[in-house]
């Protein structure tokens, strides 16, 4: 049963990232890595958390860091830039339903302000999912740049030939 969970959330990713990569209007060639990088992620978030019962934004850095990492990988194949791998690869692993919470919060907030009470309690919610939301999407943010920066020369020169390629 868990086997067919991690297929599942992997391919729902996928797809996911191959229409937020159409957006942004990759090279042909580069959405099978989109598609493969984030079933790769969010797979492996989904494990991390329910298996090893990380939470969501630490579960979250270490996909974004296998992103990363393998958005350098496979871009030299294709001499695509990394940015138009992982960013489309990153984006369904976006905390949607803390962001919702963040907003549904703050309004309902708004509209207690008769009833301290029940305010502070939305303004607490307000806080909690902000917090997650912003921590999450940081760390994504974060794990997927790590690789520029470990290896800054190969980042940049992913979309170049060698000289002797010519």
């Amino acid at each position: 049963m868990i086997a067919a969970d991690i297929l599942l959330d992997g391919f729902f990713a996928a797809v996911a990232a191959v229409g937020f990569g159409a957006v942004s209007d990759p090279p042909m060639r580069a959405f099978p890595r989109i598609a493969l990088l984030a079933a790769v992620g969010h797979a492996l978030r989904f494990c991390l958390m329910n298996c090893a019962g990380m939470d969501i934004a630490t579960a979250s850095l270490c996909a974004a860091t296998a992103i990363g990492f393998g958005s350098l990988w496979l871009g030299k194949a294709i001499r695509c830039p990394m940015t138009a791998l992982y960013i489309p690869a990153l984006l369904p692993m976006v905390p949607g339903i803390y962001a919702y919470k963040t907003v549904f919060s703050l309004i309902m907030f708004l509209q207690s302000l008769n009833d301290p009470g029940q305010g502070m309690q939305y303004m607490q919610l307000f806080f909690l999912n902000a917090t997650v939301s912003l921590s999450v999407i940081a760390l994504l943010a974060a794990g997927a740049t790590l690789p520029i920066f470990v290896f800054n020369r190969r980042a940049f020169s992913l979309t170049r030939r060698r000289k002797n390629e010519k």
